[in-house]
């Protein structure tokens, strides 16, 4: 049986260009499955029904690699001068995130480059990488792997970057001599500013999300039924992130492949609902903004 040295996995990913990178063994999460059960059953996913979908296969990663036995949980920043740098005039606002290039396609190029390298090492070895491509619970993984916590926002924290990360994870079928242990002595303590912080108030209690109300979902994914103001929110929403104590003095992104391709402070409303779809192919076609498109921009704008 081939056991990989943690160590050899940690080094690819960093050479990689990850800034954190976590080991934990697979798992089965029954506290997970029973919450999202009930956030179903509450009607909380609205108009995402894929999260209907392979209920079994999020909660048991070996149906989706067979064999698996590790979970490799990198992140990497992206925080800029972006995050959390938005006035209260700003109009046409888009989450730092998608300022950059499609976070998927480098990360996954990441993942696979780090993959490659533990096969020059361990030739019998298989792994698959994700990135938001599956039904994983990465932020749980993330937590067992010692990245950080689940903060009160449902989004991963951790001490040096924040909740300003991006997640990737390799499966791989092999056992590693070394596993990380979740973190002690860290967390949100008593603080609620990301709660009170939500203008649409969607974060109904700690880390469950009401996403017919949330800006993100109702600026990216198919609308829910719920009116809701979008405060100038154009794609995606970093409301419950610019307030948190963790990102405002986190470290900003290192790599130059997250660094942001446009400033949305310097687009003005005007400028988006003159824009043809050539040129927001040519200027935003590498960003997140490409899956909302133009048309769904421009009737953001126009809601507000």
């Amino acid at each position: 049986m081939v056991i990989i040295k943690a160590k050899h996995i940690k080094n690819a990913a960093f050479r990689a260009g990850f800034d954190l990178c976590g080991i934990a063994k697979c798992s089965e999460f029954a506290k997970n499955r029973a919450a999202f059960t009930d956030w179903l059953a509450k009607g909380y996913d609205s108009s995402l029904e894929y999260m209907r979908r392979n209920v079994e296969v999020r909660f048991d990663v070996e149906q989706l690699v067979e064999g698996a036995r590790t979970v490799v949980v990198c992140a990497v920043s992206y925080k800029s001068d972006i995050s959390g740098g938005y006035g209260a005039d700003d109009k046409c606002k888009i989450a730092s995130y998608a300022c950059n290039r499609d976070y998927h396609k480098t990360l996954k190029k990441m993942l696979k480059g780090v993959l490659r390298e533990l096969q020059d090492i361990y030739p019998a070895i298989e792994g698959r990488a994700f990135v938001d491509s599956a039904p994983l619970l990465e932020k749980q993984y993330a937590v067992e792997a010692g990245l950080g916590w689940i903060g009160r926002q449902s989004l991963l924290v951790t001490p040096e970057y924040g909740s300003y990360v991006l997640l990737g994870e390799l499966v791989l079928n092999a056992e590693t001599d070394e596993y990380n242990k979740p973190m002690e002595s860290a967390g949100c303590g008593e603080c609620r500013r990301c709660i009170d912080a939500c203008p649409t108030g969607a974060i109904v209690e700690p880390m469950v999300i009401n996403t017919s109300r949330c800006i993100s979902c109702h600026t990216i994914e198919s609308q829910p039924a719920a009116d809701v103001t979008l405060n100038g929110w154009i794609f995606g929403c970093d409301e419950c992130q610019n307030i948190c104590p963790y990102n405002k003095k986190a470290k900003p992104h290192s790599s130059a492949a997250f660094n942001p391709l446009f400033d949305p402070r310097e687009i003005s409303p005007k400028e988006w609902l003159a824009m043809s779809e050539e040129e927001f192919s040519a200027r935003f076609g590498s960003t997140p903004l490409k899956r909302s498109g133009l048309e769904r921009i421009k009737e953001n704008i126009n809601r507000g």
